[in-house]
């Protein structure tokens, strides 16, 4: 009986605890990047050429223009992503574009608040690609987890950054 109330004690203050995370901890932040062998200009384009997003992002399964402006700051795109046999759909949106500087995007996956924010530098030719970004969630339970999941995140992201420097490094 003794080992029953000291099992459930652990069990109630790990759920406590991962429930509290969700008071505490209102947004997960974490930073990637890559280093480029082209120049600034070079990169930029590639890397808003929407038509190149399944080379770095093998997930995508399809990418379609909802509304495109002329200064592309506040163009909408939905994406279908393949993860694990699952389809979601989310909401990209151009935040902020400033040519051959910076692109900040904000997604919507399906509860899933994301802004991107990817910066542009060059050095002697080499231009280097700074992503910083933020989640969020509009689901509590989700926000409770998302701090836990920082680095499969940051994983990710960093991954996709590798697949884009090897790709335009082709171009």
């Amino acid at each position: 009986m003794k080992k029953m109330k000291n099992i459930l004690i652990i069990i109630s203050t790990i759920v406590v605890v991962f429930l509290l995370t969700g008071l505490f901890v209102k947004e997960t932040t974490y930073r990637a990047e890559v280093t480029v062998n082209k120049s600034i200009k070079e990169v930029f384009e590639i890397f808003n050429n929407s038509e190149n997003i399944k080379n770095w992002v093998p997930e995508v399964k399809s990418f379609e223009v909802v509304n495109n402006n002329p200064s592309k700051t506040g163009s909408v795109y939905k994406i279908v992503i393949d993860n694990k046999g699952q389809e979601v759909t989310m909401t990209e949106k151009v935040m902020a574009y400033v040519p051959n500087e910076k692109v900040t995007l904000f997604f919507d996956a399906e509860g899933m608040l994301k802004r991107d924010d990817y910066i542009f530098k060059e050095k002697d030719g080499v231009t280097v690609v700074t992503l910083n970004t933020s989640c969020q969630s509009d689901s509590y339970i989700l926000a409770c987890i998302f701090p836990y999941f920082k680095g499969t995140l940051q994983k990710q992201d960093q991954s996709y950054l590798n697949n884009f420097k090897a790709f335009a490094e082709k171009e």
